[in-house]
C-alpha cells in the first residue's frame, strides 16, 4: 500500500513540475528569438509575467504573413514554444470614455 501511495505521489509531483504538454521545443531565449526574427520575420507583439513563477509569456507575430508564436520563458532564460499558428490579427484597444456613467 505504501509503495502505491508513494508512486502515485511521485507521478503527480513530476506531472505538476513538467513543462506544458503542448510545449513543442525549448531552447535558450536568444536562440528562439533569433529564429523568430530572421526565419519568420516575427516581432514581439505583447508580453506579461505569469503568476508567482515570474515566467514571461510572450506573443510574437508577423501581421503580413499572419504567423504567430507564443513563448513561455523561465527566469533562468529557457524559452518553450507553447503554441504557433497562422491567421494572426491584432485587436485595436478602445480608449475609455471620460465622463459620468450615471
Amino acid at each position: 500500500m505504501f509503495k502505491r501511495l508513494m508512486t502515485t505521489g511521485l507521478l503527480f509531483g513530476m506531472a505538476a513540475t513538467a513543462p506544458p504538454a503542448t510545449a513543442q521545443g525549448c531552447a535558450p531565449r536568444d536562440y528562439i528569438v533569433d529564429k523568430l526574427e530572421n526565419r519568420y520575420a516575427e516581432s514581439l507583439a505583447g508580453a506579461g509575467l505569469q503568476g508567482r513563477s515570474q515566467a514571461l509569456l510572450e506573443l510574437w507575430s508577423n501581421p503580413e504573413s499572419g504567423s504567430f508564436t507564443v513563448l513561455l520563458t523561465s527566469p533562468e532564460g529557457l524559452s518553450c514554444i507553447i503554441s504557433h499558428g497562422s491567421d494572426y490579427f491584432a485587436i485595436e484597444q478602445k480608449e475609455a470614455l471620460e465622463g459620468d456613467l450615471g
